[in-house]
């Protein structure tokens, strides 16, 4: 048997968002463990206990014991989901997965690469991960931490397919054989200047002419030619004969007295 982590966990009765809330109010996480032979089991999860957990397990697919209170059977079993509030980040629901120790079952477990690729080093290329998790079959005593992918002798343009991974006893890889897994691809900066270059126009080909979309300026001046002057504006605005006259010249406009 690999690597096992404990993980203490207390039977939880009450169910809905309510009992959810005071769950998390109390610094617990709800969580609910799936068995393949057993019904669902509601349980409730110590908050930095589990963020103890998830920093020792690091990414790795690692089976976890899960002890609780009053009984003697440990259940094995592994992450399925963590839900975590988008907001705040909190935790709000864990999902795990009950197996058997002389039963095969399905996980996805994480893709590490090894070594330097021959097309980083020699030919300027960039690394690209096409697949970050395989889905496998497996015993639990056979499951691998992570799936370790050499990539000493990729070359740039070419790709690692699941058909190219090593074998490794006990496990069956499950994805479809032509699914990408690395590949070694030409620095973006070269791939946008051949871009910019087939986007230039050939020589001698006809640009549009300057000003073409606009006016000219002497145009825009003799357009502008046809407006009234500030000064032929206030004239404009002037009163006609018998109008009120503004009330700057109230005054002005009050017969004398005798």
């Amino acid at each position: 048997m690999k690597t096992q982590l404990i993980l203490n966990v207390k039977p939880r009765t009450q169910t809905g968002r309510s009992a959810s809330r005071r769950v998390r109010k109390a610094n617990a996480i709800p969580a609910i463990l799936y068995g393949k032979h057993t019904k669902p089991e509601k349980l409730s999860i110590d908050t930095p206990e589990f963020v103890r957990l998830l920093k020792v397990l690091s990414g790795r697919s690692i089976l976890i014991e899960l002890q609780q209170a009053g009984k003697e059977e440990k259940a094995l079993s592994f992450l399925q989901e963590i839900q975590r509030d988008p907001i705040t980040d909190k935790y709000l629901h864990l999902d795990l997965q009950e197996v058997k120790a002389d039963e095969k079952f399905e996980i996805r477990v994480p893709i590490t690469t090894a070594g330097e690729s021959f097309g980083v080093k020699n030919q300027s290329g960039v690394l690209e991960i096409n697949s970050h998790l395989l889905r496998i079959r497996c015993l639990p005593k056979d499951l691998p931490e992570s799936i370790s992918v050499d990539v000493t002798e990729l070359k740039v343009g070419e790709t690692i397919k699941v058909s190219g991974l090593k074998p490794i006893a006990g496990v069956e890889f499950l994805d479809f054989k032509g699914q990408p897994i690395v590949s070694c691809v030409e620095p973006v900066a070269e791939i946008v200047q051949e871009v910019v270059a087939a986007a230039t126009p050939a020589d001698g080909a006809a640009a549009p002419a300057a000003g073409a979309a606009t006016p000219a300026a002497g145009d825009a001046k003799a357009g502008a030619a046809g407006a009234p002057a500030a000064g032929d504006a206030k004239a404009g605005a002037t009163a006609k004969p018998g109008a009120p006259s503004p009330a700057g010249g109230a005054k002005s406009a009050a017969p004398a007295k005798k």
